[in-house]
């Protein structure tokens, strides 16, 4: 943590919003500032909630403000390059929900402005900054655990929801894949390295609604993933190695995983370092220690990673659609 108070901004609201405003208020050394939307009441009442300083009816209102740092942006998918663009443009900070944009061609586009202007711009691929998650990598890479070798996780869950909802909408950046499927693609690239192959069957109605997934990856290792939006299932990750299994319950926001020795009893390993509410804070910390150091990319998230799995979703996408 830094010894500086860093000064957020949220645009957008909605539920993610809420989830990120409550874990920054647990977290030491962030301020929630202001908070905008288009309906200024609903700012207004979010703001009230959360002890925000003030709220605002506007985006340009506040990306013109002079006492925030950085922006998190929680709108919906379609709407993430061009609100990160003005915020880049205006000279903030920005830290943008997962997907960073539709695909990446866009992300790239998206990562070359915050370049151009000198801003650190991260994905909020939050997993990636959970304590327990931290932890597992470093000690799977210090050989704690034995070479790995597959990977199996799951997230799937039912929308009932008419075909205008967001992710049932391809104007809108629907599909299993852009909103859960990103977290296990990211989980396999964080544990295992960037894919050497990936590829995907599934069920494509408008968007793609589930899919499997199968991917290669360095050291011999493989994953077996799958999301989907038509049925609820655990939502769990179970890693195996030559010496046993990793099994992480509620992978993309664990609060602990189990190791499990081949011939030998369960381990429940908790995390050294601690968790700031459900995992966001630790996403907003990790963000203030980027800019404490002048970084423009996270080196837990870096532009690299959020562009790879973007580039995975473009091609599962395009085999499961038939395009």
């Amino acid at each position: 943590m830094t010894d500086t108070t860093t000064r957020w901004g949220i645009l957008a609201p909605g539920s993610i919003a809420e989830s990120f405003a409550a874990d920054l208020a647990l977290t030491p050394g962030q301020q929630l500032v202001a908070v905008a939307s288009r309906d200024a009441e609903r700012a207004a009442d979010f703001a009230a909630r959360h002890g925000a300083l003030r709220s605002h009816g506007s985006y340009d209102e506040l990306l013109a403000s002079d006492d925030i740092d950085v922006v998190y942006i929680a709108s919906p998918h379609a709407l993430h390059l061009e609100q990160a663009t003005r915020a880049l443009e205006a000279g903030k900070h920005v830290l943008c929900e997962k997907p960073l944009t539709l695909d990446r061609a866009t992300a790239e586009q998206l990562t070359a402005a915050a370049a151009r202007h000198g801003r650190f711009l991260m994905e909020g691929m939050w997993m990636a900054t959970n304590p327990v998650i931290r932890e597992l990598d470093a000690r799977l890479k210090a050989g704690e655990f034995g070479a790995p070798r597959h990977l199996h996780c799951e997230f799937s869950f039912r929308v009932d929801a008419g075909p205008e909802h967001r992710l049932l909408n391809p104007e809108l950046g629907g599909g299993a894949l852009l909103d859960v499927g990103v977290y296990p693609l990211s989980l396999a690239h964080i544990l295992l390295g960037e894919a050497l192959e990936v590829h995907g069957a599934g069920v494509f109605d408008r968007v793609d609604l589930n899919v499997a997934i199968s991917g290669r990856y360095p050291g011999d290792a493989t994953a077996a993933l799958a999301v989907g939006l038509t049925h609820p299932a655990p939502v769990a990750a179970r890693l195996s190695t030559t010496e046993g299994w990793i099994e992480i319950d509620q992978f993309y926001a664990p609060t602990h995983f189990t190791w499990v020795p081949s011939g030998g009893e369960p381990v429940r390993v908790e995390p050294t370092q601690a968790l700031y509410g459900r995992g966001f804070g630790n996403e907003a910390a990790h963000v203030a220690e980027c800019l404490a150091q002048d970084l423009l990319e996270s080196p837990l998230v870096p532009h690299a990673q959020t562009l790879a799995i973007l580039g995975q979703v473009d091609r599962l996408r395009a085999e499961v659609s038939g395009a």
